[in-house]
């Protein structure tokens, strides 16, 4: 028999239903909110992996068509590979609970989360999310919620809660928190909302509007973990036991004898191949002294010690000798190199350098025709401005095969695109389809931000009139008991070694995108803001470095990117410069070689690297589209003659009426003395009436000639 659980979540009725359907599983959550309707399940099942700290956990939110009242698009007519927003939210939903299973714990586990009903008022994200962490909570499964999230908006300086589609496209914020339940006393039921996860961003807003948005969001958050509580007390399944492996105290002596001294040492090598060929040597050496051949595993076990002993190290390293594998203060960031302009061809090219972090963006403009047209069942979304993020494994040194983009790519470059977003110039102000390509030449740290900035630098040596340079900075946060050390742009040891990863990207002005991931609590509003603020600084001193290589848009286009011109025609004649068939504007592609679109509205758009190629194609646009003007002279052909005059076309698919008694300065008798049919004359607009009927007049243009 199903339950059903209510609350009031930001002024808007959230269900959950259980025991309903998918009764096969550990955990299901049916989530109402609104019109929009979210299946949630979770299934474990006993992993055959043997040691190591890896959870094999999987997270699949999809979005049926059908959610829409729509048939999917191509041949198949069924849903195929996740899209973007499939993608990210995936990753929301993983980073968020990922941290949150207790250690020892290894079942294969997945959570699908599947839309079957879509309202754009009521976030499928925010259901999805909330699904998960039920459940979650009511199943057998360990975890260490509840959790749930909330998507924070700010209009015209007010906060708002989960803000629909068309209300969030006036804000000036967008940020996705997910917030988790932490037991204050456990005999009053005192509790507060830690933060787990970040992601959004804004229109160049400040550190403080940041922490507001986020102490409110984790606010807002309350009515749904009390609702979890309730459902976990009424129907929650009994937690499955974690065997935590027993720490074999000789084992772990024996291991840290043999490997400290080399481990330690290898941590102090600032070049990355260098440290990892040396800890790859301290390891090998343990495992081949400690670990019987005949005992498939020991290895396991001695890898795993030796994952805790190199994190011991280099956490030690940090927050009681205060130095860092590069011997860097807390607050330094690496060297820094921009160049611009580094490829001949291309419309906008640069090499962003941060220690052993290197990326190569490249920029190239279209026109409305390269647009991309993303489809999903909140509706087709048109996108001017788009940006591609590549990690190949040479970036890191490794060799495998070259495929697709995965999640974690999809994922760095939405990061990166949101970033330089607010700082694209308007359709009206920059008529081109704008497309940044980064490729990661070399990783040891946070290339996402490389990405931001080497975008920045492209965008301006193609000659894009950004309205500001956007720098991005990842940060990372040591703490143990009151120790506490906030690190300036994070090596990748430093990321896997921490407790919390966050990045932040933004102008001089303010923050444009972030993205915080949370592995601990006990992260205050004092720490949250010293990392901000430490943040700002970083991305201030970056963003000096890249002016020095470029600090404004290129005052011309590259001579290989196309010229684009926009004119305004009358919508009625849109079909006058398309034609019968597309006849007409045919005839102008091949005649002029340009690349050229018309709009609904009238808007017509021609590229070109020929500026009199263009110019010829304006003029034919013009001639096709020209409307008629009282007191301007024609020269036309007469299409019709009748008793009372003749009709004479003078521009293409305008003609107007010569009167007979506007033919001569005298009298005429009959119209075929003066003028016949085909004929060529010269004539001169005197009227043009409410229903556009135009008078002309042959004797008024002979006077003026």
């Amino acid at each position: 028999m199903s339950e059903v659980f209510t609350a009031d979540f930001a002024g808007k009725e959230i269900t959950i239903k259980t025991n309903y359907v998918a009764g096969q599983t550990n955990g299901t959550a049916y989530v109402c909110y609104g019109d929009t309707v979210v299946l949630v399940t979770a299934v474990a099942q006993a992993s055959k992996r043997e040691g190591g700290d890896f959870l094999p956990l999987t997270v699949d939110y999809q979005e049926m068509t059908s959610a829409a009242g729509k048939i999917p698009g191509g041949f198949f007519k069924r849903e195929g590979r996740p899209n973007e927003k499939e993608t990210l939210t995936s990753r929301f939903i993983d980073r968020s609970i990922r941290p949150l299973f207790p250690d020892g714990y290894s079942d294969e586990t997945q959570i699908v989360a599947t839309v079957l009903s879509y309202d754009s008022d009521s976030g499928s994200d925010i259901a999805a999310m909330l699904g998960t962490s039920a459940a979650l909570t009511i199943s057998d499964i360990p975890f260490n919620g509840p959790i749930a999230g909330v998507r924070v908006g700010r209009i015209e300086g007010t906060l708002v809660c989960n803000p629909s589609l068309d209300v969030l496209e006036k804000s000036e914020l967008d940020l996705f928190i997910v917030g988790r339940k932490v037991e204050i006393d456990a005999a009053t039921g005192q509790y507060q909302v830690n933060l787990v996860m970040v992601e959004g961003g804004g229109s160049e807003v400040s550190e403080d509007a940041v922490v507001e948005a986020i102490n409110f969001g984790l606010d807002a958050l309350r009515s749904v973990i009390d609702l979890q509580d309730e459902m976990r007390r009424a129907i929650g399944k009994p937690k499955k036991q974690v065997e935590v492996a027993e720490i074999d105290e000789a084992l772990r002596s024996k291991v840290h004898d043999c490997a400290f001294e080399g481990l330690n040492a290898a941590y102090r090598i600032a070049k990355k191949q260098e440290r990892y060929e040396a800890i790859g040597v301290a390891r090998k050496a343990a495992i081949e002294e400690i670990a019987p051949p005949d005992e498939p595993l020991a290895a396991g076990r001695v890898n795993a010690i030796l994952d805790g002993i190199e994190r011991d190290i280099l956490r030690n390293m940090i927050l009681n000798e205060g130095i860092r594998i590069d011997r860097r203060s807390s607050t330094e960031i690496r060297p820094i190199t921009c160049e611009v302009g580094v490829l001949p061809r291309t419309h906008g090219s640069a090499v962003f350098t941060r220690g052993e972090t290197q990326a190569l963006v490249i920029m190239t403009l279209g026109t409305s025709s390269d647009e991309q047209r993303l489809d999903s069942i909140g509706g087709e979304e048109l996108r001017t401005f788009m940006l591609h993020y590549n990690f190949p494994p040479y970036s890191v040194g490794e060799v495998r095969f070259l495929r697709g983009p995965g999640r974690r790519e999809i994922g760095h470059g939405a990061l990166a695109r949101r970033a330089l977003l607010p700082m694209i110039p308007s359709a009206e102000e920059f008529p081109y389809t704008i497309r940044v390509v980064s490729d990661i030449l070399s990783s040891n740290g946070s290339s996402s931000m490389a990405t931001v900035c080497g975008g920045t630098l492209a965008l301006l040596d193609g000659g894009v009139p950004v309205k500001g340079m956007v720098a991005g900075i990842a940060m990372g946060l040591l703490k143990e008991g009151e120790h506490l050390a906030v690190l300036s742009d994070i090596l990748g040891d430093e990321d896997h070694a921490g407790d919390m990863d966050f990045k932040v990207c933004g102008t001089r002005n303010g923050i444009t995108a972030m993205q915080m991931d949370i592995k601990i609590d006990g992260i205050t509003e004092e720490i949250l803001r010293k990392a901000l603020l430490q943040a700002k600084e970083g991305r201030l001193h970056i963003l000096g470095i890249m002016e020095k290589a470029i600090a404004s848009p290129r005052p011309e286009l590259s001579v290989f990117a196309p010229r684009i011109t926009t004119m305004k025609i009358n919508p009625e004649r849109i079909r006058d410069v398309i034609g019968t068939g597309g006849k007409n504007i045919r005839h102008i592609i091949s005649e002029t070689g340009v690349v050229m679109d018309v709009e609904d509205d009238g808007t017509v758009t021609i590229a070109s690297n020929d500026a009199a190629a263009a110019q010829r194609a304006i003029a034919m646009v013009k001639a096709l589209t020209e409307e008629a003007e009282i007191g301007k002279i024609y020269t036309g052909v007469v299409k019709r003659v009748v008793d009372f005059g003749a009709f004479v076309e003078i521009l293409p698919g305008i003609d107007g009426l010569v009167h007979i008694s506007q033919l001569e300065n005298r009298r005429v008798s009959k119209v075929t003395d003066v003028i016949n049919e085909g004929d060529t004359v010269s004539v001169k607009v005197i009227d043009i009436d409410k229903n556009g009927k135009i008078r002309l007049s042959r004797k008024d243009a002979l006077e003026e000639n």
